[in-house]
C-alpha cells in the first residue's frame, strides 16, 4: 500500500479533492513547521498527487522555497485515502476540530457501512457512542449491512445470535465441515464457531450467549504507516540526541516537574529485537491487558503532544502580534 521514502517534486503537488478541515489550512502551523528541520515524509496519492497527510508540511516547503520533498506513496481507491488521511491527522500533527471528525464519520461511514462502531472511533478520534449516533441518523436513509468488521479486521453478524442459528444450520448439513469454513460461511468468529462445536458436541444449547469479553481486540485493521528502515533509524538517533539536551536543561533537571517529565520521556522506545523479545516473554494471560494499556499510553502521549503543539502555536502568533 506503501512506497519507501522517495523525493517529490513540491510543484507537482495538490490538494486533495476532498479536504479534512472545513477551516482550510492554518498559516500558523505553516509559520512554525517552516521554522522545523526533520520533519516527517508527507503521504501523497500516487495516481492523482494529491497530499493525504501533510499539507502544512508542503505549504511550508513552499514558503521556505524548496523544491523537493520526502514522501511516501499510497495506492488505493479514494475511500481508502480519506480513511488514511483521517487517521493520521487525528494522529498527529495539527489536531481535527471535532467538527471535522465528525464530518469524517459521517462519511466513513457511507463508504465503510460494515465497519463497526469502534473500528470507526477508532480511525476519527472519536468515542463509539458517537458513531453509533451518527450511524442512526444516517440508517433512515439507506439500509444498514447485517454485520461489522471489526478492529481486527473480521466481519461478525450484527444479530449474534443469527450468526449462531446459521452455523448450527451449516453443522447440521455438514457434520464434517472445520470450524474456520463454518465460521466463514456464517459470518461468526473462528472463537465462536469453536464454542458451538463444543457445545453441540455436550448436547447444551448453542444458541446461547456468553458475556462479551472485556479485553478489547488489537487494532489491526488498517495498515500502519511504517518508516523506511533508514529513516526510522535517523529518527531515533535525532530522539536520542535530544533527549539528551533535554537531560542537560538546567530548567528542567532542577525543578520537580522537569525531573517527572523526564523520567516519562526515558523509557526506552526499543527497536525490532526488543519488542520481538518483550512480547516473546509476556504470559499469555497478560497480553491482552498490556496491548490495552500499550494502546491508553499511546493516546496519553499523543494528547500530550497536541497540547505542546497548541502552545507553540499560540506562542508563535504572540510573537508574530507583536
Amino acid at each position: 500500500m506503501f512506497s519507501k521514502v522517495v523525493e517529490v517534486a513540491v510543484a507537482d503537488l495538490r490538494l486533495c479533492d476532498s479536504p479534512l478541515r472545513a477551516g482550510g489550512e492554518n498559516a500558523g502551523h505553516v509559520r512554525l513547521l517552516a521554522e522545523a528541520n526533520g520533519l516527517p515524509p508527507i503521504v501523497v496519492d500516487r495516481a492523482t498527487m494529491g497530499v493525504i497527510d501533510g499539507v502544512h508540511r508542503w505549504r511550508a516547503a513552499q514558503a521556505r522555497g524548496q523544491e523537493r520533498l520526502p514522501a511516501v506513496f499510497f495506492e488505493g481507491d479514494p475511500a481508502e485515502a480519506f480513511v488514511l488521511a483521517v487517521r493520521l491527522n487525528t494522529a498527529h500533527g495539527l489536531p481535527l476540530s471535532l467538527a471535522d471528525r465528525k464530518a469524517a464519520v459521517e462519511r466513513i461511514l457511507r463508504t465503510h457501512p460494515q465497519w463497526s462502531d469502534r473500528a470507526i472511533a477508532g480511525v476519527s478520534g472519536v468515542s463509539d457512542k458517537t458513531v453509533a449516533a451518527a450511524r442512526r441518523r444516517l440508517s433512515a436513509d439507506s439500509p444498514q449491512p447485517t454485520g461489522r468488521v471489526a478492529r481486527n479486521g473480521v466481519w461478525h453478524r450484527t444479530d449474534r445470535v443469527r450468526g449462531r442459528a446459521r452455523a448450527v444450520e451449516l453443522w447440521a448439513a455438514d457434520p464434517g465441515a472445520s470450524v474456520r469454513a463454518i465460521a466463514a460461511k456464517a459470518g461468526i468468529s473462528v472463537t465462536t464457531a469453536k464454542d458451538i462445536r463444543q457445545r453441540l458436541r455436550k448436547g447444551q444449547d448453542p444458541l446461547r450467549l456468553r458475556p462479551r469479553p472485556l479485553a478489547e481486540p488489537a487494532d489491526t485493521s488498517i495498515s500502519r504507516l511504517a518508516p523506511a528502515p533508514a529513516a526510522a533509524t535517523a529518527a531515533k538517533a535525532e530522539s536520542v540526541e535530544e533527549l539528551r539536551r533535554l537531560r542537560k536543561d538546567p530548567s528542567l533537571r532542577f525543578t520537580d516537574s522537569g525531573r517527572t517529565l523526564l523520567r516519562w520521556l526515558d523509557a526506552p522506545a526499543g527497536d525490532d529485537t526488543d519488542w520481538t523479545t518483550l512480547i516473546a516473554n509476556i504470559p499469555s494471560h497478560a497480553v491482552a491487558s498490556v496491548a490495552k494499556l500499550a494502546r491508553q499510553r499511546a493516546h496519553d502521549w499523543q494528547h500530550l503532544a497536541r497540547l505542546l503543539e497548541q502552545r507553540a502555536h499560540q506562542e508563535l502568533e504572540s510573537q508574530n502580534a507583536s
